[in-house]
């Protein structure tokens, strides 16, 4: 009940004064998450090619783990380039909107 009390009492300035703050740093934040998960896909393709390089050598222990590795590796990127694809689209429909 304290909870609802809470948000009755906001005042509008308060809210514009939120709005502001998340505005501000929202873009850093997405930057941040974004550049997050590109670093995440790169280590999973590097531990790919590790793998791999393991598995043409003959110096891999564990096949199963090789294979899990590269699996990884090529569902990350795959996903990334789908959201790469969402990402351009949306950008191209915001482009095409009349106002």
């Amino acid at each position: 009940m304290n909870n609802i009390n809470s948000i009755s009492n906001a005042s509008t300035s308060n809210l514009l004064k939120q709005k502001d703050k998340v505005e501000q740093n929202g873009g850093a934040a997405f930057a941040e998450q974004l550049k997050s998960a590109l670093n995440e896909v790169n280590e999973y393709q590097e531990g790919s090619e590790q793998a791999m390089a393991d598995i043409a050598t003959g110096q891999v222990k564990d096949l199963h783990q090789a294979a899990i590795a590269i699996s990884k590796a090529e569902t990350s990127m795959k996903l990334m380039l789908e959201i790469r694809n969402k990402a351009l689209n949306a950008y191209k429909e915001i482009g095409r909107t009349q106002l």
